[in-house]
């Protein structure tokens, strides 16, 4: 019996990289898959994959920015599989150019495919469950798993639009926590270091796999499955608005904005005398994490 056994996982952007890799692991722990790529025929590879492996897949390619796109996703899952416990939002795509060269074009497609890509199949899906709760006095056992990026977490140079987008994932996932806990709804989000086909145009050299085919593959997209997985499980109930870097071998906890250092007055400052006021607040602060690409 697989931690996921009984359960049916959408994962978007399940064609290829992290998101096959997801949905392969989410499959080889009994979850139901239903494989979401806009890219049909990656999708229906994926789901061939894993029936294969003697698993339970749905290939679709419906687009995730709109809610038309999304209702025939989730009707998708119901239909094959009568239930939706979880959702891996993990469809992303990148623009990549200095903020001085970003195009409007560049700008909405990033925001569309990420922020909109996060809303739209999630809004469905917690209509539904908020329901089944109203319905039956029961909480329900349901996931939110969102992909943000350390772009997000740390600003990345190139990648305004990227790392806005990501940003903007990170506080979603916040808010989708602090609302959704009364109906047994958790939402939380990784940001994973993988060899994908986004990263390694950036940095293949830095993510190639080692030559030695038994050493540890660290930037393998399969690495950051494990987490995914045990978010979708039942396992993780108690977790919620939690941000996880992942990285090879290595998981850790993003602290986020928090609320550091402060002066107060208790009176309007004068403009003039914020300047040794803001010196000191920076001396006792930390200091901030390198930008990517800096």
């Amino acid at each position: 019996m697989g931690i996921c056994e009984r359960r049916t996982v959408i994962v978007t952007g399940a064609g290829r990289g992290l998101g096959r890799a997801h949905a392969r692991a989410l499959a080889a722990e009994g979850a139901a898959v239903l494989v979401n790529d806009i890219d049909s025929a990656a999708a229906q590879r994926v789901a061939a994959e894993i029936q294969q492996d003697g698993g339970q897949a749905l290939a679709n390619s419906d687009d995730i920015t709109t809610l038309a796109g999304a209702h025939k996703i989730v009707e998708a899952a119901l239909g094959a599989f009568g239930e939706v416990h979880a959702l891996v939002n993990n469809a992303g795509i990148v623009r990549d150019k200095m903020f001085v060269n970003l195009t409007e074009q560049d700008w909405d497609e990033v925001i569309r495919v990420h922020l909109r890509g996060h809303f739209c199949i999630a809004s469905l899906l917690v209509r539904r469950w908020r329901d089944q709760v109203k319905a039956s006095g029961q909480k329900v056992d349901a996931r939110i798993v969102n992909t943000t990026s350390g772009a997000g977490l740390q600003g990345s140079v190139g990648q305004g639009n990227y790392a806005a987008a990501k940003g903007g994932i990170a506080s979603l996932t916040l808010v989708q926590a602090a609302e959704l806990a009364r109906y047994g709804i958790t939402a939380n989000a990784l940001a994973p270091a993988a060899r994908t086909g986004m990263t390694e145009p950036v940095f293949g050299e830095i993510m190639k796999k080692p030559d030695d085919p038994n050493a540890f593959d660290h930037y393998a997209p399969e690495n950051v499955s494990p987490l995914v997985v045990w978010l979708c499980s039942p396992l993780s109930a108690h977790v919620t608005g939690r941000v996880f870097e992942v990285e090879g071998g290595k998981i850790s906890v993003a602290t986020g904005w928090r609320t550091g250092p402060g002066r107060d007055k208790k009176a309007r400052w004068n403009p003039a005398e914020l300047t040794e006021v803001v010196n000191e607040l920076l001396a006792e602060a930390p200091k901030p994490q390198k930008v990517y690409g800096t």
